[in-house]
C-alpha cells in the first residue's frame, strides 16, 4: 500500500507538512492551534488505574483532532491533583499512551497530539525530580552542570510520554519585589543567556523540545507587579531583555511563550513587532509561539469580542493558545474576514512541523525503557546545584566553617525544618520523608558528641514573637546558633488561585506565601517576627550564622551587625538541607556568586549593576548602591587578582579576536573555588549612552592553597558587540575597558581601542 506523503518518514518535512495541510478542513486547522484543555481533566481514577474522560472525547470531537494537551501529569494545589488521584511515573506513561491512541484512532487524519508539561525546575509531576529554582541555578555560574541536570529531568518527562517542556528562562530580576524572581536566572542578560543555552542543550539530549518563557520583558513590569505594564523603550528591550531569547533561539529552542506584559501599548501576545518582525523576520525563528494561559482571552478588552481577539493574536504571530476560548473561534474569524486563512495555515504549518520533527507520526507513544537514553541522575545533580549555589554574603570573626568539635548547636527559625519551604513555586506534592531539611542536614553532619537543638522561634510571616523566648533560651546555652530565615513559595489547599493558576493577592499574603507567581512584595525586608528573632538571639552573645532560604534577594541592612556570617541558599530543592550543611561544616567550599544585586531597602530600587552610567551621586538619606553587588560571594580562603593582560591593545570592528588573561593566587589555607568575571565598560564611542559595565564572560578556577592559576577569557565579536542605532548588534569603534575581578564592584581594568578598520590591529 502506498503511504500518503505526510505518512512517509522519508519525505522532507516541508513536503509532509504541505501535503497534510492540504488535506485539512478549516475546523481541523483550528483544532491544531488550540491547547484549550487542562490535562488533569482528561483522565479520572478508575479502580487501581485511570481512564479517559468524556471531557477529553468531547474536546477531540469538537475539531476532529487536538493540537496540544497541557499538563496531563501536572500535580499541585491549583490543579487539585495529588497522590490519591494523580499519575505517578508508571500511570503517567500509560495515560499518555491512552490519550495518543484515542486521538489518532478517533480522528479522520490521525494526527498525534503534542503533550506539553511544565518543567520549571524539574518535571512538575508526582515523583518528578525537583531541582533548585532558577535563581539557585544562576548562583552556580555553571552552565555545564545545569545542562546535565536539565537532561536528567527532561528524560523523566520524556519517559512519561511528554514532548514539550515549558521552562522560564527569558525573564530577568530587574525588580526583586516581583514574586516570580525565583524563576529568573539573573538580573544580567549575559548570565541568563548562557543558562538558557544550557537549558536547550540539556533538553535536546533527552529528545525533549523546549518552549522558553516569557517573550519579552516580563521582568521589567512597573513596581515588580505581576503581569503589569512595562515602560520599556526599544533600546532597553534590545540591550537587556532579548539576549536570553536570542541565545535560546540560536541554540534550537522549539518555541517561545508570549509574555503577559505589554510592550509599546500592546500585550506581547498581540504584538506583531515582537512575534513576527523581530522573532521571525529578523532572527529567522521557525518554531512555535505559544500564548501564556488565558492571554488571548484578555485581548477581548481591546477588540470587544473573542472572535476578534483570536484574530488579533493569530495575525500578530501567535501559533498555539493556552486555555483560551478565543482561539477556538478562529474559523469564524476567517469566515468574517478578520484574518486570512493563509495566516491560519502558517500557524498550523509550524505546529505540524514541530510534530514531524519530534517524530510523533513514527513514534507517537512513550518510548520503551530499552529505547530511553541513560542520563545522569537529576536528583543527584540537583543536590550538586544546591551545593554550588550556596553564597557566602558576609563573614566576620572566623565562625565558619563550623567545627565538628562544637558542643551544642541551636538550629532556629521558620525555614529550618521544612522541605516545602525549600522547593519553590511550580512544584508537585512531595512524598513524606523524601527530602532533607537544613536541620536534618546539620544533624547528619555533626559528630556523635554534638547536641543539636531546634525551635522555630517565630512564624514565617507576621509579627508574632511569642515563640522567641524559647528560641533565645536554646541559643543562650549553645556554642553557635544557625538561624534559617527567608521566605516561602509553598502553596496549600487554602491558597486562592486566579484563572491561570497564579496566587491571588492584594489584601494579604495567602497561606504564608512570600514569593511565587502572584505574590509580589512592596517591602523586601524580612518579616517583623524574623527580624525580632534575629535581634533577640544575637543579643545572647552566641555567634549567629544566618542561612537565607529565599526565592528573591531580601533587603538585608538589619543583618549587618548581629550576624557573624550570612549565607543565601536560595530555594535549594528537596535535598538542599544536606548541601547547606556541607558548606557550613566546610565539606564543600562556598562557591556561589550572586546572580542578582542585594538591596539595602526597597526604597532604593533599582539596584541592578548594569544601569546607565550617569554618575548619579546617590540619595541624601542612604546609599544608592546595593548592600552586596552582582557577582559577589565570599569564600573560606583569600585570593589576590593580578591585573588583566590583553593579547592586543587595538582591534578592528569587523572580526575582533583576542584573549584576556588574569592571574589569581590563593593566599589562604583552603582550596579556592573562584569565578573570574569579565566585564566590558565603554569609555568613548558607541551610539548610545553607555552602561556602568556589562558582564561578557566568566571562567571557574579551582586553586590549591598557596598556588596560582591563570584565567584565559576569549574576547571576540560577541564580547564587544553593542546595540547600534538600528537596534542590531555590532562592534562599534571607540575606547573600552576590559575589567576582571571577583565581583562587579571589585574589578581591575585594561583599555582596548576598537578602530574602524576591517582587521585586528597589533
Amino acid at each position: 500500500m502506498t503511504l500518503p506523503p505526510y505518512r512517509d518518514p522519508a519525505a522532507p518535512v516541508p513536503d509532509r507538512v504541505r501535503d497534510l495541510l492540504g488535506r485539512m478542513t478549516l475546523a481541523e486547522k483550528v483544532g491544531q492551534v488550540n491547547q484549550r484543555m487542562y490535562g488533569w481533566d482528561a483522565y479520572e481514577r478508575a479502580g487501581d488505574g485511570h481512564r479517559l474522560t468524556d471531557a477529553l472525547r468531547a474536546e477531540v470531537a469538537a475539531f476532529d483532532g487536538m493540537g496540544a494537551l497541557y499538563g496531563l501529569q501536572r500535580a499541585d494545589a491549583w490543579s487539585g491533583v495529588g497522590f490519591a488521584d494523580g499519575l505517578d511515573a508508571r500511570d503517567g506513561a500509560r495515560s499518555a499512551a491512552a490519550v495518543q491512541r484515542y486521538v489518532m484512532d478517533h480522528t479522520r487524519l490521525g494526527i498525534p497530539v503534542l503533550l506539553v508539561e511544565e518543567m520549571p525546575h524539574g518535571h512538575q509531576a508526582l515523583d518528578g525530580t525537583v531541582l533548585p529554582v532558577n535563581l539557585s541555578v544562576g548562583a552556580t555560574w555553571d552552565p555545564d552542570l545545569y545542562a546535565d541536570a536539565v537532561a536528567g529531568a527532561a528524560a523523566e518527562l520524556r519517559a512519561r510520554g511528554a514532548h514539550i517542556a515549558l521552562v522560564s528562562a527569558l525573564d530577568l530580576v530587574r525588580d526583586p519585589r516581583w514574586g516570580r524572581s525565583e524563576e529568573c536566572f539573573s538580573e544580567d542578560p549575559y548570565l541568563a543567556a548562557r543558562m538558557t543555552e544550557a537549558l536547550v542543550e540539556g533538553a535536546r539530549r533527552a529528545g525533549v523540545a523546549v518552549v522558553l518563557k516569557h517573550f519579552a520583558g516580563q521582568g521589567a513590569t512597573v513596581g515588580g507587579r505581576n503581569s503589569a505594564a512595562t515602560e520599556l523603550g526599544p533600546r532597553e528591550l534590545h540591550e537587556v531583555h532579548l539576549a536570553a531569547a536570542r541565545a535560546g533561539v540560536a541554540a534550537g529552542a522549539a518555541g517561545v511563550m508570549a509574555a503577559y506584559n505589554e510592550f509599546d501599548g500592546l500585550p506581547c501576545v498581540a504584538n506583531r513587532y515582537l512575534l513576527t518582525d523581530l522573532l521571525r523576520t529578523e532572527w529567522g525563528f521557525e518554531g512555535v509561539v505559544m500564548a501564556d494561559g488565558t492571554a488571548v482571552d484578555r485581548l477581548v478588552r481591546l477588540t470587544g469580542d473573542p472572535v476578534s481577539a483570536g484574530a488579533l493574536a493569530l495575525d500578530a504571530g501567535c501559533d498555539l493558545s493556552l486555555w483560551d476560548a478565543s482561539f477556538t473561534r478562529l474559523g469564524e474569524a476567517v469566515e468574517r474576514g478578520l484574518v486570512s486563512e493563509s495566516a491560519l495555515d502558517a500557524a498550523v504549518a509550524r505546529v505540524l512541523t514541530l510534530k514531524f520533527r519530534l517524530g510523533l507520526f513514527e513514534q507517537p507513544l512513550p518510548p520503551a525503557r530499552s529505547e530511553t537514553v541513560e542520563l545522569p541522575d537529576p536528583a543527584e545533580l540537583g543536590e550538586r546545584i544546591a551545593r554550588a549555589s550556596v553564597t557566602l554574603l558576609a563573614h566576620e570573626g572566623g565562625v565558619l566553617p563550623l567545627s565538628r568539635a562544637v558542643r551544642r548547636i541551636a538550629v532556629l527559625g521558620p525555614n529550618a525544618d521544612s522541605v516545602a519551604q525549600q522547593i519553590g513555586d511550580y512544584t508537585a506534592p512531595q512524598r513524606p520523608g523524601g527530602g532533607i531539611t537544613v536541620l536534618e542536614g546539620i544533624r547528619a553532619a555533626v559528630a556523635s558528641g554534638t547536641e543539636v537543638v531546634h525551635d522555630r522561634g517565630c512564624a514565617l510571616v507576621g509579627d508574632d514573637v511569642s515563640g522567641v523566648p524559647a528560641a533565645v533560651a536554646l541559643a543562650a546555652g549553645s556554642d553557635v546558633a544557625v538561624l534559617v530565615l527567608g521566605g516561602s513559595s509553598a502553596r496549600s489547599p487554602d491558597t486562592v488561585f486566579d484563572a491561570n493558576g497564579a496566587a491571588v493577592t492584594g489584601t494579604g499574603t495567602p497561606s504564608g506565601m512570600t514569593c511565587g507567581e502572584g505574590v509580589d512584595l512592596a517591602d523586601l525586608a524580612l518579616p517583623p517576627g524574623q527580624r525580632a528573632l534575629l535581634t533577640a538571639v544575637s543579643a545572647t552573645g552566641t555567634p549567629v550564622v544566618v542561612v537565607l532560604v529565599q526565592g528573591r534577594p531580601h533587603a538585608l541592612t538589619e543583618l549587618d551587625a548581629p550576624a557573624a556570617a550570612v549565607l543565601s541558599a536560595w530555594y535549594p530543592g528537596p535535598r538542599g538541607g544536606r548541601a547547606v550543611a556541607e558548606v557550613l561544616f566546610g565539606d564543600a567550599e562556598p562557591r556561589g556568586r550572586l546572580p542578582v544585586s542585594v538591596p539595602r531597602s526597597a526604597a532604593q530600587l533599582p539596584v541592578y549593576y548594569n544601569g546607565k552610567d550617569h554618575r548619579y551621586r546617590g540619595y541624601a538619606d542612604q546609599s544608592a548602591g546595593p548592600l552586596h553587588a552582582f557577582g559577589h560571594g565570599l569564600s573560606y580562603t583569600s585570593v589576590v587578582y593580578g591585573a588583566p593582560r590583553l593579547s592586543q591593545a587595538r582591534v578592528g570592528t569587523r572580526a575582533p579576536r583576542l584573549t584576556c588573561r588574569v592571574t589569581v593566587r590563593n593566599t589562604g589555607s583552603r582550596p579556592a573555588e573562584e569565578t573570574v568575571q569579565l566585564y566590558v565598560r565603554r569609555l568613548s564611542g558607541g551610539s548610545s549612552w553607555p552602561r556602568v559595565r556589562e558582564l561578557r564572560g566568566f571562567v571557574r578556577l579551582t586553586i590549591a592553597p598557596g598556588e596560582e592559576a591563570e584565567a584565559v577569557l576569549e574576547v571576540d565579536r560577541d564580547t564587544l558587540a553593542s546595540v547600534g542605532r538600528d537596534l542590531r548588534l555590532a562592534v562599534e569603534p571607540g575606547l573600552v575597558e576590559l575589567e576582571t575581578g571577583p565581583a562587579s564592584d571589585r574589578t581591575t581594568g585594561v583599555r582596548l581601542e576598537i578602530t574602524d578598520s576591517e582587521s585586528n590591529g597589533t
